[in-house]
């Protein structure tokens, strides 16, 4: 067991987050998590019952005072909040950017005045755009073609060309699609939810289906960051790394999601404009860290069916499992 740190979540309650925060629960550290909360707070069913190790700040992380005082007396950041996914990102733009990118601009701030030992930041893989390339590795140029993609691209350049990595270590995390079972469940991403319409409406529709997509499981990623926290290494501050495991077109994964459910699952097939297609290379994180995933798309896909055969998920229709059905229903469109 490392030492004890005191870790800030922020987005804490989110889809990554929710499974990230009972693990640095359990390996002992406090943990302060600032979120909205607009998804509620399901991973406490699944947090250890440690009193005074678990602190909860509901408020906006635009708001620079209270993102502060949250921030203050903290041993390692880690950032993970954001309006995700390009339909949640275009139902209001505007809020989209000031969450994704002006929060940011103000967090760097915010990071210069409390100056914690570690920092770590999660980007997107899709930062990349369309590559022809065999292997996307970190070297590649940025071309992201949404705004989402863009403004987690422009907050890479303002952590680089703000803070330095001497000053306050920092590493840059670029994720593949992250799929599997998490407290806050998420039906609008590719595994999970093909590996939703075909358990509960035996039929599959996927658009497109030649893009490719990495993806990585959710305990593979919160193993990650547990890690990183943990170990604080300054030899990789101010590095960037993706972070990805298997890279399956949309069909094949669609025929993964088959194979596990039943032959009786139908895959219809529907034209898309939806043109992202790449397939990210995570051997510098292997060479630098020796960090390799353990679970694979087809482990998802199981651990989403236990989940479901337990009762976890009983209307996956339900909004709550969406995003951009929440935003609505918040009247943030």
């Amino acid at each position: 067991m490392n030492t004890s740190k005191k870790i800030l979540v922020i987005g804490g309650a989110g889809y990554v987050g929710s499974a990230l925060v009972p693990k640095l629960l359990m390996r002992g550290h406090y943990v302060r998590v600032l979120d909205t909360f607009w998804f509620g707070k399901k991973f406490l069913e699944y947090c250890p019952n440690l009193r005074g190790m678990l602190d909860l700040r509901k408020g906006d992380m635009r708001d620079t005072g209270f993102l502060e005082e949250a921030a203050s007396d903290i041993d390692v950041i880690i950032h993970l909040a954001c309006v995700s996914n390009d339909p949640s990102f275009d139902l209001n733009p505007q809020l989209g950017r000031s969450v994704n990118f002006d929060a940011f601009l103000g967090l760097i701030e915010v990071l210069k005045k409390v100056r914690p030992k570690y920092f770590i930041f999660a980007s997107t893989s899709s930062v990349y755009g369309v590559k022809e390339e065999k292997n996307v590795t970190e070297n590649l140029s940025l071309e992201p073609l949404t705004d989402y993609s863009k403004y987690k691209c422009l907050c890479e350049f303002a952590l680089k060309g703000f803070i330095s990595p001497k000053v306050i270590p920092w590493v840059i995390i670029r994720p593949a699609t992250v799929c599997g079972w998490s407290p806050r469940l998420r039906l609008d991403l590719t595994v999970n939810i093909l590996t939703a319409n075909a358990y509960f409406k035996k039929k599959i529709k996927v658009f497109g289906g030649i893009q490719k997509r990495p993806n990585i499981h959710v305990d593979d990623m919160t193993d990650l960051y547990v890690d990183l926290a943990e170990k604080c290494e300054t030899r990789i501050s101010g590095q960037v790394f993706n972070a990805g495991w298997e890279n399956f077109t949309i069909l094949e994964i669609a025929e993964m999601v088959r194979d596990v459910v039943g032959s009786d699952v139908a895959i219809e097939i529907v034209p898309t404009d939806d043109i992202r297609s790449y397939h990210i290379s995570s051997a510098k994180i292997k060479r630098w860290l020796g960090w390799q995933p353990k679970k694979s798309i087809k482990d998802a896909i199981n651990d989403l069916i236990a989940a479901f055969k337990a009762g976890k998920v009983t209307d996956p229709d339900d909004d709550i499992y969406y995003n951009i059905k929440v935003m609505k229903k918040l009247g943030l469109g």
